[in-house]
């Protein structure tokens, strides 16, 4: 598989990545380690995991099924911010991070991670004392890089500003939610991103499963899934989305491949993208997202591409 460096600074990593938030969820630690074990042989480096995602499971079995195998893989992992409704003072946020830290190495059982995020702004703190403490953990070795998600233009750019004036580690990567019916980072984030040479790590490439091809317009979504269990991810089952999706089906059928890999293809075609965050709970899609990552879009395919409804 090909790879790409993560931002200006980072490591190198698959251009489509492994997304463990099923790991502790949806699926045990049994079934994530095939899943982990289908990824590394088909050629991904990069897993993405954090310490919120199955109450920390995700990352005890992303740990322990890499094994021996941990070398071949970039490890990216989020610390969360305060707890809700805990006020914020002086030092909350670096002891925060401190932890936050330990306990992934811990769980990931591991003497370093690749790529820490930091997985939400938190508004109330110190932005300040926030990416020092990030920053210690870099000069102490155990993490090699930062990164930042669910981020605004602004606070890229600010935290890119911040590193530079304090001469500290800077942020190398923004995950950000973006796919072809999600697109509104287009306008700002990702040319914030762009701007700050942070490698940009789309997730939801799927749209929570509609760009998958297992739904149609009309018809109950199968019990156990994303879009079956939660509201938020179900409102983009509109038949303005519905009628698109026939469009881009059509479109990736006419050039022999699929609309799951036409939506993985897309983005990694786009400006910055450094790899794109695809998850699995089964060997069969993780072949599928691999098998996205071989079809690079000519210019004549993007301009050829049928234009999203107005709202997406």
């Amino acid at each position: 598989m090909r790879t790409r460096p993560l931002g200006a600074t980072g490591p190198a990593v698959s251009v489509v990545g492994l997304g463990c938030n099923n790991f502790g969820m949806r699926i045990d630690a049994a079934a994530s380690a095939v899943v982990v074990r289908a990824a590394l042989d088909a050629g991904i480096t990069h897993f993405d995991t954090a310490e919120m995602y199955g109450g920390g499971r995700s990352e005890e079995f992303l740990g322990a099924a890499l094994g021996a195998r941990r070398d071949e893989a970039v490890i990216a992992t989020k610390v969360m911010r305060r707890p809700k409704g805990e006020p914020y003072a002086p030092g909350i946020l670096r002891r925060r991070i401190l932890e936050g830290c330990e306990g992934s190495l811990r769980r990931l059982g591991t003497d370093r991670i690749d790529v820490y995020y930091q997985h939400f702004v938190d508004v109330e703190g110190s932005n300040a004392e926030a990416m020092e403490a990030l920053d210690e953990l870099v000069r102490a070795g155990k993490v090699l890089h930062l990164a930042c998600s669910n981020v605004t233009a602004a606070e890229i750019e600010e935290r890119a500003a911040f590193a530079a004036e304090r001469g500290i580690a800077a942020f190398t990567a923004a995950q950000i939610e973006w796919s072809l019916l999600n697109r509104a980072v287009e306008a700002e984030i990702a040319p914030a991103a762009v701007k700050t040479g942070m490698g940009i790590v789309p997730y939801f490439p799927l749209a929570s499963g509609l760009l998958s091809g297992k739904y149609a317009a009309g018809q109950p979504f199968p019990e156990g899934t994303r879009l079956a269990s939660a509201p938020y991810f179900a409102q983009a089952a509109t038949p303005e989305n519905f009628a698109y999706i026939d469009e881009l089906t059509a479109f990736a059928r006419e050039r022999g491949h699929t609309i799951l890999e036409l939506a993985v293809a897309w983005l990694a075609a786009q400006t910055g993208v450094s790899s794109v965050i695809a998850g699995a709970t089964r060997p069969e899609q993780v072949a599928a997202n691999a098998a996205a990552a071989s079809w690079e879009l000519t210019p004549a395919d993007l301009a050829a591409l049928p234009q999203p409804p107005a709202a997406a």
